[in-house]
C-alpha cells in the first residue's frame, strides 16, 4: 500500500531540525527500499525547509502511522502537523527512476485541501503564455 506523508514544520523549529538531521536520516535509511519519493518542502527562498514530503510503500495503515509519527523530527516537536493519506503511483516509477528536469528547474506540489472555489483567472508563471 502506498502512502503520501506531508510533515509541516512548526514555526521557529529550524535549529531543532538541524540538530536532529542525523537521527532523521537514520530513521529514513530504514525505509530506503520502500521510498517512492521524498524531499523537503521549501520557503520562497528555495533553501529554507518548511517541511518534508514522503511517498512510501508500506504493508498497512498501521505501518504508515508508525512511519509518520515515530519519525524523530515529529517526536521532538519539529513538525506542527502531519497529513497522511493513501496514494497511488500512476507512472509506475520512483523518483530515482525519473531523469529530472533542466538544471534550476523548480518543481511544485500543489495540495488542494478543501472545497475552495475556482479561480477567476488561471495562474501563469512569468514568461509563459
Amino acid at each position: 500500500m502506498e502512502f503520501f506523508c506531508h510533515h509541516r514544520d512548526r514555526p521557529g523549529s529550524l535549529a531543532l531540525r538541524h540538530e536532529l538531521l542525523e537521527e532523521h536520516w537514520s530513521s529514513m535509511d530504514r525505509y530506503a527500499a520502500k521510498l517512492i519519493a521524498r524531499g523537503p518542502t521549501l520557503a520562497d527562498d528555495g533553501v529554507t525547509p518548511t517541511g518534508s514530503v514522503h511517498i512510501v510503500d508500506l504493508p498497512d495503515p498501521a505501518a504508515a502511522r508508525a512511519f509518520a509519527f515515530d519519525e524523530p523530527n515529529h517526536q521532538a516537536g519539529v513538525y506542527r502537523d502531519v497529513l497522511l493519506r493513501r496514494w497511488r503511483t500512476m507512472l509506475g516509477r520512483t523518483m530515482g527512476d525519473f531523469p529530472g528536469g533542466r538544471e534550476g528547474d523548480d518543481r511544485y506540489l500543489v495540495l488542494g485541501l478543501g472545497a475552495g472555489s475556482p479561480p477567476t483567472s488561471p495562474y501563469r508563471p512569468a514568461g509563459t503564455s
